[in-house]
């Protein structure tokens, strides 16, 4: 009788432990479902926050560039003012004015004789003066006497 005693006893036992096996399984797929329910509505909140916060993101980022873009023409419009002050000062020079007066307007002192050059470009002369130099010699030649030979065309020459 003490072997069936043991017996039972252990049948009793393993089906004690597969009882509890079982629930212990129902209980995981139960928390299984809810952990899963919940991290749905996870999701959902996740989702929902990213999508309400997607535009004002937007809208942030591009107006923190805008502000950067404002701050640039704003140094550029600082050092362009630089720029005039500096040049203001400079017309205050009486000898600064004169010069520019020569040089762009062609002034002249009482009692200097002014010359004027008319009839061409000096860039356009310059880069012809280079283009010669490029030349032989004997090829300018014959340009300036094929030139000095063409009658000049206009309304007061027949």
């Amino acid at each position: 009788m003490g072997a069936d005693r043991d017996r039972f006893s252990t049948a009793t036992r393993l089906k004690a432990l597969g009882e509890h096996a079982a629930a212990r399984v129902y209980r995981a797929r139960g928390r299984r479902n809810r952990l899963t329910g919940r991290a749905a509505l996870l999701a959902l909140v996740v989702c929902s926050l990213v999508v309400a916060l997607a535009y004002p993101i937007r809208q942030y980022v591009s107006q923190r560039s805008d502000i950067a873009e404002q701050r640039r023409q704003a140094e550029l419009a600082a050092q362009e003012s630089e720029r005039l002050r500096a040049e203001k000062a400079r017309l205050q020079d009486p000898a600064y004015v004169e010069r520019l007066a020569r040089e762009h307007l062609h002034y002249v002192r009482p009692g200097e004789t002014g010359f004027s050059m008319t009839g061409g470009d000096p860039d356009a002369d310059r880069a012809e003066d280079q283009a010669a130099a490029a030349r032989p010699w004997y090829r300018n030649l014959l340009a300036g006497l094929d030139t000095a030979d063409a009658r000049p065309h206009g309304p007061d020459r027949p």
